[in-house]
């Protein structure tokens, strides 16, 4: 096969598990590679805990200006209990947030899908899961996380502390586009989530919803309270399409939505902004799950997510959708086969009738032999035929 496309992508493996899913996820990005054609070019970066045990900061100037550099960004997990002091100068999480303000990175997309094989995880019954396919797009730059002042002050009274949502109109505007061009694209129906009964942000939120709606007639929308969608994501999850919200209630939402994939171990996320590189959008993939302390080094960790972050990173970065297709194909055959990580596993972490219980490396292995063993056939370009 002749030499195909050549991507560079910024690696951040982070802390706990995060170097152990993001290994699978490489290994997977790269077969995916052989199976189609191209190549991708990592440059590993230490960034959030280890960064501030190497550097005393979590993230370097220099290793933000790598990531602009780059086609993409993957990344696996930061944080733990180890930098959890709440009056330590510098955090973890800093890292993220500097990463999605200087990436210019104002959309989280989360989808999720309950894949057949998984109904039996989750605690819903399997009726309510039939067809569910959502997207949660979710504002990363404004409200409650970035807004200022935001801090602890001591008063005659005692202390008190202060954070503060703030939206803009354009902040509110290009996410809530971005949400309906998505949703004319899927199943045409978008759901706006706020608080609008007791937020001015939120009833800003409404007008600029009502607004953009103007240019898509061809999808449905509604306006709905965040405590009311909470429910209904429980209730009847396959009634929504698009969920468009803001940062702090996206945050949640898609947590909780977890429960209906069977996991947190199963939802994967795209960060996206405007920048385009050569090849697509410039964004950043992570799991939607946390550094998982107790379960690093073990070999335990579940690491779908980061696989099908990986599959996303190749869909709208690199530019390479039958890859990524590939890809969830090979996600589902492996679950269907009755291949389970401990968190998909019956009781405590035992094996039901039909399943085997597999560690990181080894549910890796199993999507990598099926993603050889496609019956695309690939040429090079990237391109199937």
């Amino acid at each position: 096969m002749t030499e195909g496309p050549r991507y560079r992508v910024a690696v951040i493996a982070g802390d706990g598990v995060g170097p152990e899913v993001i290994a699978a996820g490489r290994r997977v990005v790269e077969a995916a590679g052989a199976r189609f054609g191209f190549a991708v070019e990592w440059t590993d970066l230490v960034v959030g805990g280890a960064a501030i045990d190497a550097f005393g900061v979590p993230i370097r100037a220099e290793d933000l200006e790598t990531c602009r550099a780059v086609d993409a960004v993957f990344l696996g997990a930061i944080g733990g209990p180890k930098w959890d002091d709440p009056n330590a100068p510098v955090r973890p999480e800093q890292a993220l947030f500097t990463l999605r303000g200087g990436l210019e990175l104002f959309a989280n997309l989360r989808p999720v899908r309950v894949e057949p094989s998984l109904v039996g995880t989750s605690p819903l019954r399997p009726s309510l899961l039939a067809g569910v396919d959502l997207l949660i797009v979710r504002e990363l730059t404004g409200g409650l996380y970035f807004g200022r002042p935001s801090e602890e002050r001591e008063t005659p009274q005692g202390r008190v502390a202060v954070d503060t949502l703030w939206y803009t109109e354009g902040e509110i505007r290009r996410l809530v586009r971005l949400a309906f061009e998505l949703a004319r694209g899927r199943r045409r129906h978008l759901t706006s989530v706020d608080k609008a009964n007791v937020l001015a942000s939120s009833r800003l939120w409404r007008k600029v919803v009502e607004e953009e709606a103007a240019d898509f007639p061809e999808v449905t929308w509604e306006h709905r309270l965040v405590d009311a969608c909470a429910m209904m994501l429980i209730k009847r999850p396959a009634s929504f399409d698009v969920i468009a919200t803001e940062n702090m209630f996206g945050d949640i939402l898609s947590d909780e939505a977890s429960v209906l994939a069977g996991s947190l171990g199963m939802l994967p996320s795209a960060s996206l902004g405007t920048r385009r590189t050569d090849h697509g959008i410039h964004g950043l993939y992570e799991p939607i799950h946390g550094s998982a302390p107790h379960l690093a080094g073990q070999d335990r960790a579940n690491p779908v997510a980061t696989i099908l972050s990986g599959a996303m990173m190749l869909r709208w970065s690199l530019g390479q959708p039958s890859a990524s297709d590939a890809i969830e194909r090979a996600v589902a055959e492996a679950l269907e086969d009755g291949l389970r990580t401990v968190d998909l596993a019956a009781g405590a972490g035992e094996a039901a009738a039909g399943t085997k219980v597999v560690g990181t490396a080894e549910m890796a292995e199993a999507i990598v032999a099926r993603l050889a063993a496609s019956e695309l056939a690939a040429v090079p370009g990237g391109s199937v035929r």
